[in-house]
């Protein structure tokens, strides 16, 4: 099978993700991540995380290393400057009211293209931050385009700025990055059903690894034997 060629960063990209998203991530909010030795560095992949907040997007796609790109409402690409940053960014146009037919057909050319595309497994952002129920969108893209599924944990930003939070608190967070699961076999229902449990399998104990770790970090020395 032939391998598409990641599309190259924009100029705009560039400075988004170096100058506004790396100085918050890596020292307002004390961001790390680990099992970026897993992100394929080339070609179609589905990213799949869990959503607990606004901030996740930008985040997910500086921390993988490559652009990931995200549906977005269309009404957002004729705002000036920001239409031009979130198109940079690989963001594509979701018409308001659109199926989610059409959203995956937008999702399945990105993929064509050799994008990484960015779905979140529920769909919206989650108060508790974990996958609580999970929608196989994910899976069915894989399933359609042959691409790997990769599941990624972003943890804490629920607590930065969540659902119901007017000001942002400064927590440290953690991108953990699962190594890729192949494409769903086939598009039938219990495939897709299978498939979408497993990610949400992962993404939750990766966030729990992840959260058990940062405990550990903050005990005393002492602590530790």
């Amino acid at each position: 099978m032939q391998v598409l060629k990641t599309p190259r960063p924009s100029i705009t990209y560039r400075i988004v993700s170096y100058l506004l998203v790396f100085p918050l991530f890596r020292g307002l909010l004390r961001g790390c991540t680990s099992g970026n030795e897993n992100v394929p560095s080339q070609g179609a992949v589905v990213v799949v995380a869990n959503h607990g907040s606004h901030l996740d997007p930008p985040l997910l796609g500086h921390a993988l290393g490559r652009p990931v790109a995200f549906m977005a409402k269309a009404e957002l690409f004729r705002i000036p400057l920001l239409g031009a940053i979130i198109r940079a960014c690989g963001a594509y146009p979701v018409k308001r009211g659109a199926s989610d037919r059409e959203a995956i057909r937008m999702a399945t050319a990105r993929l064509a293209e050799g994008w990484a595309i960015g779905v979140f497994l529920d769909g919206t952002r989650q108060s508790n931050g974990r996958v609580n129920t999970p929608m196989p969108g994910a899976a069915l893209l894989a399933a359609r385009s042959n691409a790997p599924l990769l599941p990624v944990a972003i943890i804490n930003t629920h607590r930065v700025l969540g659902t119901g939070k007017r000001w942002p608190r400064i927590v440290p967070i953690q991108l953990r990055i699962g190594e890729p699961i192949p494409a769903p076999s086939s598009r039938r229902k219990p495939d897709l059903e299978a498939a979408t449990m497993e990610l949400q399998r992962r993404i939750n104990n990766l966030l729990d690894q992840g959260l058990v770790n940062s405990a550990k970090e903050r005990l005393p020395p002492h602590s530790h034997r």
